[in-house]
């Protein structure tokens, strides 16, 4: 039996219809959706540093600058439908180019680079700008926790451990926990803005080029602090994905964490924070009820923030360290859902935390039937009577025992439990008296004295919250950095690129 050489006689045309409408409509309608304006900044960027190293002459860089103008102009990306005709959104600008200028300057564009440097730097571009919107929200949402903290540095609340009460504290001392994970956040989410902010272009396919590339060039004119060094890794490397998005991963699953604090306040039965009637929704069969449902949406919606940002480091598990399709076009769109709901969360839970508030008589009532200050009244016995704190915290404990089996609370009938208890444990009288004793159980009382570095009480979570905000005041301005930064690179882009319009 002969055999026949398949090469010899395949007669299929690229592309077949089923890779078209699986693969590369999706990817083309992604690329004109989230990626137009990269492409347009990174051929301008790439055309002005072949003209001024001298790669490109000057009138060639016109002409090619003055046609990508014309193509701008005369094609809406929005109104494209993919057709097949060319295989991406590259291809396609290279085609228009073509139309206008020939095959031979409209090839030109393409000297010294690959669509491999190109992509990673476009989806840099891409991550970089969700990045500054996520930072810009989070920052907006650390200052609505450090004004509320300061607001309520000194409302009472309980503090819960294991879904019981524990401790009084004040919401000012609580939310500056959830403000201290957050700026950690920030600054992990930061220090992945880093790693995005190096271009990857003049790496071309792996290993640069033959052509005198000025790296840094393009680099600062696409707004990158430098190119990134190693080239292989400009195109393997995706740290600065996996970097991203493990920091909005963790983001949201602590940020989750206090919503759920929050859903939990606002039941019924605990009804520690009051929630405005602008952020409740009414049962549409029970009238009486008010629903935070907006707790809820939050609470979702940060889970879903958490599984879309594994989902992009899954995705790049155990994947070969080269240029791949696995880091690229559709696991890039699937990575800017997270930054989607990531930004619902952090506007809804700034508002949300603007507007809360405290329901004192609330807190009062569970603080007094939950005995949670009995731990000073050991703590005190142990500093006036001279006991160990094992034989306070006995006495302590038979008073809580006491207080709870006759439905009474601490101030109003702990007293002669407490001076039995005390007789029975040291064989003699308390020197204190009733006032003291009441003074001592109070919560005003037992956040008073906790006024160590960390503590509730008002020095300390002063000088605590005059470091938060100091600390947001730091985040803004190195925004406003990049932001000033980002400006510059475009002047100069637009300035250098108009002057290639106008060569002769």
């Amino acid at each position: 039996m002969m055999m026949t050489d398949p090469k010899l006689s395949d007669t299929s045309r690229f592309p077949d219809p089923v890779y078209k409408e699986t693969v590369l409509r999706p990817l083309f309608d992604g690329a004109k959706t989230h990626h137009v304006d990269g492409f347009r900044r990174i051929d301008r960027a790439h055309l002005v540093m072949l003209a001024e190293t001298g790669i490109l002459p000057r009138d060639v860089a016109g002409r090619i600058a003055r046609a990508l103008v014309a193509i701008d102009a005369e094609l809406d990306p929005a109104t494209l439908t993919y057709t097949g005709e060319v295989e991406d959104f590259f291809f396609l600008i290279e085609r228009e180019l073509k139309a206008r200028l020939g095959p031979d300057d409209a090839g030109r564009l393409h000297t010294a680079r690959s669509r491999n440097d190109i992509d990673h730097t476009l989806f840099k571009l891409a991550l970089k700008a969700r990045l500054d919107t996520a930072l810009a929200q989070a920052r907006s949402l650390l200052d609505a926790l450090i004004t509320t903290a300061e607001r309520e540095k000194a409302t009472l609340i309980v503090a819960y451990t294991h879904g019981q009460p524990a401790q009084p504290t004040t919401l000012g001392h609580y939310l500056s926990a959830a403000i201290e994970i957050l700026i950690r956040d920030i600054e992990r989410l930061q220090a992945a803005r880093a790693v995005v902010n190096l271009s990857s272009m003049g790496a071309a396919a792996i290993t640069t080029s033959g052509f005198a590339v000025d790296r840094a060039r393009v680099a600062q004119l696409l707004g990158f602090a430098a190119p990134q060094r190693n080239s292989y890794s400009c195109i393997a490397a995706v740290d600065y994905i996996t970097a991203t998005y493990s920091a909005l991963e963790l983001t949201f699953l602590h940020l989750g964490r206090l919503i759920q604090d929050l859903q939990f306040w606002t039941a019924f039965e605990v009804g520690q924070i009051y929630v405005p009637n602008a952020l409740v929704q009414i049962s549409s069969i029970m009238p009486q009820k008010r629903n935070p449902v907006p707790v809820e949406h939050m609470r979702h919606l940060s889970s879903q923030t958490v599984g879309r940002a594994r989902v992009m480091l899954d995705i790049m598990h155990n994947t070969p360290f080269t240029d791949m399709n696995d880091s690229e076009g559709e696991s890039q769109e699937a990575g800017y859902q997270a930054f989607d709901s990531a930004g619902r969360v952090l506007r809804l839970l700034a508002a949300f935390v603007a507007q809360m508030q405290v329901d004192g008589a609330r807190v009062a009532h569970n603080i007094r039937r939950s005995c949670i200050t009995i731990t000073e009244l050991a703590d005190t016995l142990v500093r006036r009577e001279g006991l160990s704190f094992r034989q306070a915290h006995e006495i302590a404990a038979d008073v809580a025992r006491a207080v709870v089996a006759a439905g009474s609370d601490l101030p109003t009938g702990g007293y002669a439990p407490f001076c039995a208890a005390f007789t029975a444990a040291t064989g003699q009288a308390s020197a204190l008296s009733e006032a003291d004793f009441q003074h001592m159980v109070s919560p005003e009382y037992f956040v008073s004295v906790r006024d160590r570095f960390g503590g509730p009480a008002p020095a300390a979570l002063a000088e605590a919250l005059a470091d938060y905000r100091a600390r947001s005041d730091g985040f803004a301005a190195e925004a406003a950095a990049h932001a000033q930064a980002e400006a510059q690179a475009a002047d100069a882009l637009a300035r250098s690129f108009q002057s290639l319009v106008e060569a002769a």
